[in-house]
């Protein structure tokens, strides 16, 4: 996934809304992707991405439809709210409004209530609910807290995975690995980088300046500007074409190093943890969706940026796997390209390569920290409580800051803490939570809004026998991940 999108909520043309959506999706995780299709085999790759690109357009069209009965909920609770202060200040008594406030919502559709001489649709998506406000709509408290829960260890994994992303390029790129014969050389972290220092000492040398420099972020409020993130898109964009365009120069040379097996089960388990990662955008779909100024046709929007992202991770896998020797593949892809001659013989550009997750990730880090703090706030924060002052400005932002720091610090194996935040925490934000949406918001809405009332913006997958595929779906991936961890460590 990568970072997050505008703030401000100003309106933006659908194809403004596809070109943030395919930001908002292809990031980090893309950069582990070919190592995970080489350890998978390219048959098997194919097949698993394009079907958990289906699952994840699934869920996504799930959000956006419980996204709109939000926002029916909610004109139907301030219609309701209007109906009872009109009636209070004409003909009802205070003993008369409170029974009718309480008898009355559940059961009086929203249709009967509209008094407004022009069409109104209910279901139109013009405020901005979060999923943490339609868990709170639609979840039980229990549901609600594991909501929270579910967010904060995958911001967990994020922040652990761009904390150990960010050192592991100043490390390859600072400890000299720019010679043009180090293309088929496989370091170890014992290995020298400055005299005595080795290279895991250079990386926990260079985590430690990372965390000195952005850690103190997490103790105030960042946002990431409309020009930061034009800046970071246009390098995004640079990069992985460079990568692209280098690589299909290779292979129609006749020099490619790869031979990728068809197939190899053994790396299914970690490819579908990183694939689940790389198509994340579910948490951030309210805030991408609501701000598109006609949604007439949001939902082939949609399709397209998913058929567009799937062609565009399988085009950059594949020429990956192809161009480089399997065993030689970096879990940063990008450092594939700065030990090569052969693949990119200019030194500025293989710099720049090195160097370009440090600038993108860096940007990313204190939302995403932010983000999470607020979520702790959230999670814990009680009606009508405040918290003390170190509590709020100390005790919060150090519970964010630490444990994916010490994370980073004790591993930089990029493609296992992808593996493992998508394999879990990405399991319940993009299927457990996406179902359970549209399931209660179905139930909650229909006593409501009335059996004629169609949502505009209902999935295509409106059976209820899609919500618990995609429930069970989860439930089979978390047994079989959890199952071949164990497995794995057993055979160790």
């Amino acid at each position: 996934m990568a970072g997050g999108i505008t703030e401000s909520g100003e309106p933006y043309s659908p194809f403004v809304g596809l070109v943030y959506m395919f930001n908002l999706i292809v990031g980090t995780g893309a950069l582990t992707m070919p190592k995970a299709f080489a350890s998978a085999g390219w048959v098997v790759s194919i097949a698993l991405i394009t079907f958990l690109g289906c699952m994840s357009y699934m869920t996504t069209t799930f959000v956006i439809e419980a996204m709109a009965a939000a926002n029916a909920q909610l004109r139907w609770k301030r219609r309701e709210q209007e109906e009872v202060d009109d009636s209070d200040s004409t003909e009802y008594s205070d003993d008369d409004v409170m029974g009718r406030g309480r008898s009355e919502p559940e059961t009086k559709p929203i249709l009967s209530v509209q008094r407004s001489g022009g069409h109104v649709d209910h279901f139109d998506i013009v405020e901005r609910v979060e999923m943490g406000q339609m868990a709170s709509m639609f979840f039980n408290k229990v549901g609600v807290n594991m909501f929270y829960i579910c967010i904060i260890v995958y911001l967990y994994g994020d922040l652990a995975i761009y904390a150990a992303a960010v050192p592991i390029s100043l490390m390859e790129v600072a400890c000299g690995n720019h010679s043009c014969s180090a293309g088929s050389v496989k370091y170890n972290d014992t290995d020298p980088c400055w005299g005595s220092v080795s290279r895991k000492d250079a990386y926990r040398v260079f985590l430690s300046i990372f965390t000195v420099m952005l850690g103190p972020f997490t103790f105030f409020n960042a946002q990431k500007t409309k020009y930061l993130q034009i800046l970071t898109s246009v390098m995004r964009w640079i990069a992985f074409t460079m990568m692209i365009i280098l690589a299909l120069i290779r292979i129609g040379k006749g020099t490619g190093e790869g031979h990728p097996p068809a197939a190899s089960l053994a790396g299914v388990p970690n490819l579908f943890g990183v694939c689940v990662y790389s198509f994340m955008c579910q948490h951030s779909l309210p805030s991408l969706v609501t701000p598109i100024s006609n949604k007439k046709h949001v939902g082939k929007l949609v399709l397209a940026d998913y058929i567009l992202i799937l062609g565009f991770y399988v085009l950059l896998s594949f020429t990956a796997i192809f161009c480089f020797d399997s065993s030689l593949l970096h879990d940063m892809y990008t450092l594939n390209f700065t030990d090569n001659c052969h693949v990119l013989n200019i030194p500025f550009l293989r710099y720049f390569l090195g160097l370009f997750p440090v600038f993108t990730i860096s940007t990313n880090f204190p939302i995403i920290a932010v983000t999470l703090r607020n979520n702790w706030k959230t999670l814990f924060y009680r009606d009508g409580g405040t918290y003390p002052w170190v509590v709020d400005r100390v005790v919060f932002p150090l519970i964010t800051l630490v444990p994916p720091i010490v994370v980073a610090f004790c591993t930089h194996n990029l493609e296992s803490l992808v593996g493992i935040t998508g394999a879990y925490a990405g399991t319940g934000i993009q299927y457990i939570i996406p179902a359970s949406l549209v399931f209660y918001s179905r139930r909650h809405l229909e006593p409501v809004v009335g059996r004629d009332a169609v949502n505009k913006h209902r999935s295509p997958f409106r059976h209820s026998f899609w919500v618990w595929f995609v429930w069970l779906w989860a439930a089979f991936c978390l047994m079989f991940v959890t199952a071949n961890i164990i497995l794995t460590d057993t055979k160790k």
